[in-house]
């Protein structure tokens, strides 16, 4: 079996410690092209407020496949790493969403909304294949059903060395998939310390100042001292436990100041122009 090298750009990045910038999208054939050509590192396909629909998605993933990029990089992997948010809650455990994503070659899964160490849990074992109780990080135990070709095809692997690439970072450090946590209520932020001691597998955790700040009482006010208290929890819980962290609402006016409070995954808005993401990897040394 041939040595393969690294294919998640993301995990590339917070294994080398650099910032990883990236994106929500659509899987849009037209947004897809702009954002495969983009600098970004990874992309997350929005389909919790968006309309799930599997076969926008399967056609985006391909979309983003481009053969001259292999050529000229000698490396299947791609240029810019894709993940899917699902629309399920934590709380709901559906886990067929996050099979169908990964099961089209997704390389991480989104979770919103996730409150407790029960909820994280269930979130990564959906992302792992079954495994013999004797076998080596068995925990948290995999619930993923078996249907690996068209990822494989997409990743460029044959499905047995799908399997070889196909658990959890960092669990797992060679593994491909990442597992994403939303932290976006004070439930949420108050269990993260659990969370992040109790569940191994845990990819990187996401801000969600959006629904963290309607809790808290000021809805979209992004630098009240209240909620911009909260988010510094997070971060601090994070970094506690060295697990990455992302900001989703960066432009150009508060990159200077994500970087510098530690985040890790920096989300810029979905558009054309990257001022935001060339200032920061600019500011990153990227």
């Amino acid at each position: 079996m041939v040595d393969i090298p690294r294919l998640n750009g993301m995990i590339r990045c917070f294994e080398e410690g650099k910032p990883c910038f990236g994106s929500f999208a659509t899987p849009d054939i037209d947004v897809v092209l702009a954002m495969a050509g983009s600098k970004y590192d990874s992309i997350i396909f929005e389909m919790e407020h968006n309309i799930w629909d599997i076969r926008a998605l399967r056609d985006g993933l391909q979309y983003m496949l481009n053969r001259r990029q292999i050529v000229e990089k000698g490396s299947i992997a791609p240029n810019v790493t894709p993940l899917v948010r699902i629309p399920a809650n934590g709380n709901e455990k559906n886990q067929w969403l996050a099979k169908q994503a990964l099961d089209l070659g997704a390389f991480g899964i989104i979770w919103p909304h996730v409150d407790t160490v029960e909820q994280a849990y269930n979130a990564v074992a959906a992302c792992r294949y079954p495994r013999l109780k004797s076998a080596a990080r068995y925990e948290p135990a995999g619930i993923r059903g078996d249907s690996p070709t068209q990822a494989a095809r997409f990743w460029g692997l044959n499905n047995q060395e799908y399997y070889k690439k196909a658990d959890v970072w960092p669990l797992d450090p060679n593994g491909e998939i990442l597992v994403g946590l939303m932290i976006e209520g004070v439930e949420a932020v108050n269990n993260l310390d659990d969370m992040l001691k109790n569940v191994p597998g845990i990819g990187f955790v996401l801000v969600g100042e959006g629904d963290l700040s309607q809790e808290l009482g000021y809805p979209r006010q992004y630098e009240h001292p209240v909620v911009l208290e909260h988010i510094a929890r997070v971060v601090a819980t994070c970094r506690k436990y060295k697990v990455p962290v992302g900001h989703p609402h960066v432009d150009g006016k508060n990159v200077e100041r994500v970087l510098s409070e530690g985040f890790s995954y920096l989300m810029t808005a979905p558009v054309r122009t990257f001022g935001a993401l060339d200032k920061g990897r600019e500011l990153a040394k990227r």
